[in-house]
């Protein structure tokens, strides 16, 4: 009983997420909906690159496919030191490829102070489009991100990620299901108020005169004295809004990407999933009470659970209930299944999973809050990417067959 205010927590995060973001999002829909089809700027698209291998190569390629204008487009490769090939396949991506510059740090500099130089090498840009080096770009994501730039206190607009390799075994059919819902459903509700938390450094769009001008915190960014170079996407959109800027997502961009296919390729995600969320969601109580409300209620509340739940988890095992959180997991992992096979039934099956292969993750997730969590605590000073395990790159992601546009009630959230 002693537990109950942090159940009550619990209820309270799911139905933020799950009820009132989406209906905050189909009342205001219309008004944050608007595009401008005429805006094209000049757009720089930077890719900061480590240990990727041929990846970086068809990356590139894929970003020469955009039907964006051509002249008014330029890649910019930024090698952090690769210890494999990735430096050779990025120059052999830019060969015949006036719009295409390949950079590489002097040193092993880190992801953001490789946009930074980036940044400030596109000195004719007035967008800067970040993408990660191991994903492939859908030919219209550009021009996309670009039209959402409708009003001058939007500094960033954040397209979505479907992941490649969904069929390949148990657990990228569960992070497939996973991946959905934390795109159609998990941001709706900072989405109605144009500040979005996290914007995903696999495809984002940005001002440049507004990383310009965040620059000089991006670059100090360190706990206890040690530089980080982890979760910078959900830091430099946190200080965006902290700086009374708007961000915004968007379900008509996008891009394609591979999922950990192992237990410890997906534990480690985690764990720097894990790092990112707590220093930016401690970071960010300084400066809470500026954001919406409602947003702020979420924002506290989400921050709260991350914290409690661990307790909760931790008694439950000591006390021998632990059957009982286990149970409700189950009930809940397995009504959002549910819902993503309804959500979904319009779709062939490649591009689609059984809505029963979420249920694992009733198992996963308290495992990973009750481990990860303290283990995240006692590590936040962690100073390394953290993208690979080892100089060998993974595979490089490829859509699946016949997925390079999906049918619009599932790519489209609409532009009216």
């Amino acid at each position: 009983m002693e537990l109950f205010p942090i159940h009550l927590l619990f209820i309270m995060v799911l139905m933020n997420r799950y009820i009132l973001g989406p209906f905050l999002r189909r009342v205001r829909g219309a008004a944050l909906d608007r595009v401008d089809e005429t805006y094209q700027p000049r757009v720089a698209i930077v890719i900061p690159l480590f240990n990727e291998g041929k990846g970086i190569f068809n990356a590139v390629r894929s970003l020469l496919e955009q039907d964006y204008p051509a002249h008014l487009l330029q890649i910019i490769v930024v090698d952090d030191c690769s210890t494999d090939d990735s430096y050779t396949w990025a120059q052999r991506a830019a060969e015949g490829c006036a719009n295409v510059l390949v950079m590489r740090n002097p040193t092993n500099l880190g992801k953001r102070k490789g946009i930074n130089r980036a940044v400030q090498a596109a000195v004719d840009a007035e967008i800067i489009v970040s993408v990660d080096s191991d994903v492939i770009v859908d030919p219209s994501a550009v021009r996309l991100l670009v039209r959402r730039f409708v009003s001058p206190r939007i500094a960033a607009v954040g397209g979505r990620t479907y992941v490649t390799n969904r069929h390949e075994n148990w657990l990228t059919r569960m992070v497939e299901i996973k991946f959905h819902f934390a795109q159609e459903w998990l941001k709706d509700l900072e989405r109605s108020f144009r500040q979005v938390m996290c914007l995903s450094g696999c495809l984002t769009a940005y001002r440049r005169h507004v990383l310009l001008e965040l620059e000089p915190i991006l670059e100090a960014r360190a706990i206890a004295g040690v530089p980080i170079k982890y979760g910078e996407d959900r830091f430099l959109t946190r200080q965006i809004i902290k700086h009374d800027y708007e961000t915004v997502y968007t379900l008509d961009a996008f891009c394609f990407t591979a999922s950990p296919a192992t237990l410890a390729g997906y534990f480690s995600q985690q764990l720097r999933w894990r790092r990112s969320n707590l220093v930016d969601l401690l970071g960010g109580l300084s400066h809470a009470w500026r954001l919406h409300p409602i947003v702020t209620i979420h924002y506290v509340s989400q921050l709260a659970l991350l914290l409690s739940y661990p307790v909760v988890i931790v008694h439950n095992v000591l006390t021998g209930e632990f059957m009982d959180i286990l149970v409700f997991h189950f009930l809940v992992i397995g009504l959002l299944g549910a819902i993503y096979r309804l959500e979904t039934r319009h779709l062939p099956e490649h591009q689609r999973v059984h809505g029963a292969c979420f249920l694992p993750m009733a198992l996963l997730m308290p495992v990973t809050y009750a481990l990860f969590t303290p283990l995240a605590l006692l590590t936040l000073d962690s100073g390394s990417w953290e993208t690979r395990g080892s100089p060998k790159a993974a595979p490089a992601a490829t859509p699946d067959k016949g997925t390079t546009r999906l049918p619009p009630e599932h790519a489209s959230e609409g532009t009216s």
